[in-house]
Formats: structure tokens, C-alpha cells, sequence
């Protein structure tokens, strides 16, 4: 009965308004999304660390700038790769990289900081390397701790749902 309520006052117009208005705004964020996608020839320009194992570099909730350029890894570089049928991302250092000589192909071997083994526990069942091609990006810079609203929003998905419908409500209702 609010919306209806609401109608009547403001108008339809205006309600119409406050939906495209919403629109215009996701759709610009879609954009600039895609842009840095292109700019940094990476699906995932940026990404948040969801875990503690690159301690100290980088800790939980640090929002690493992914370029993914078509330069050779080196060892000592962070990457952030992702293997196929896993759906999260992993950000570690390269320790170690091999090279096939007639094509130029590069395999990595990755480990994380805080992490005692390699990374080959982690890869696909009979993998030993990483491929270039699963590489999302390169580490280029870092903001501390500005990622953690993500991963409170996936800890307690409550507060995701609470979010989102309160901006929705206050978009569909405010004035401006």
C-alpha cells in the first residue's frame, strides 16, 4: 500500500524517475567495470585477499589493482590466478618459473608467503604448473583494508540482503 501511497504523491513520473535513475547508476558502474577490464587485459581488475596466507604483504581484506600485460612473469612477482573448476581466485607469489623453449610457453609454480609448501596441493589433481592462460593478473598496487565490507557481506549474508534493500528503498524513495 506504500507504493501506491507514494504513486499518488510523488507521481508516477517521478517514481519512474528513481528507477532509471537506479538503472543509470548500475549500468555506469557496469561500464567502468568492463572499461578497467579492457584497460588491464584482466576479467578481474581488482580483486580482495580472502585469506591470510600472503601475510605480511598483503592481509584479508586488502583490494589488490590487477594489469595483466604481455610481458614474461618473473619469479618474485605476485599473481593472482584461477584454475579451472575452482571458483575463487588465489593470490600468491611466483617461486618458481619454467619456460619450454621452442614455444615460449611459461609454467609457474606459486606459494604464498605465509604458507610452509608450494602450491601444488592446491592446483587440479595431476597438475604440477600453472599455465599463463590462468593467470587473471599481476599485483601493481594495493589499498589495506578496504575490501573488508566484501567479506563481511559474504561472512554473514544477512547484512548483503539488509544493504541492498535499504538502498533500493532509499533510491525508489528519496527526493533528489
Amino acid at each position: 500500500m506504500d507504493f501506491v501511497t507514494n504513486a499518488k504523491k510523488y507521481g508516477v513520473r517521478a517514481i519512474l524517475l528513481q528507477g532509471l535513475t537506479f538503472l543509470s547508476v548500475l549500468t555506469s558502474a557496469f561500464m567502468i567495470w568492463k572499461g578497467l577490464s579492457l584497460f588491464t587485459n584482466s576479467e578481474s581488475p581488482v580483486v580482495v585477499v580472502l585469506s591470510g596466507s600472503m601475510e605480511p604483504a598483503y592481509y584479508r581484506g586488502d583490494i589488490l589493482f590487477l594489469n595483466n600485460g604481455y610481458s614474461p612473469i618473473e619469479v618474485g612477482e605476485v599473481v593472482v590466478y584461477k584454475l579451472k573448476d575452482k571458483p575463487i581466485p588465489i593470490v600468491h607469489r611466483v617461486l618458481k618459473v619454467h619456460t619450454q623453449r621452442e614455444t615460449g610457453e611459461q609454467f609457474l609454480l606459486t606459494k604464498g608467503d605465509n604458507n610452509s609448501a608450494d602450491d601444488r596441493g592446491l592446483y587440479n589433481p595431476g597438475q604440477l604448473w600453472i599455465q599463463r592462460d590462468e593467470i587473471i593478473g599481476r599485483v601493481k598496487g594495493y589499498v589495506p583494508y578496504a575490501g573488508m565490507g566484501t567479506i563481511w557481506m559474504n561472512d554473514y549474508p544477512q547484512l548483503k540482503i539488509g544493504l541492498l534493500g535499504t538502498l533500493c528503498v532509499l533510491s525508489l524513495f528519496s527526493n533528489e
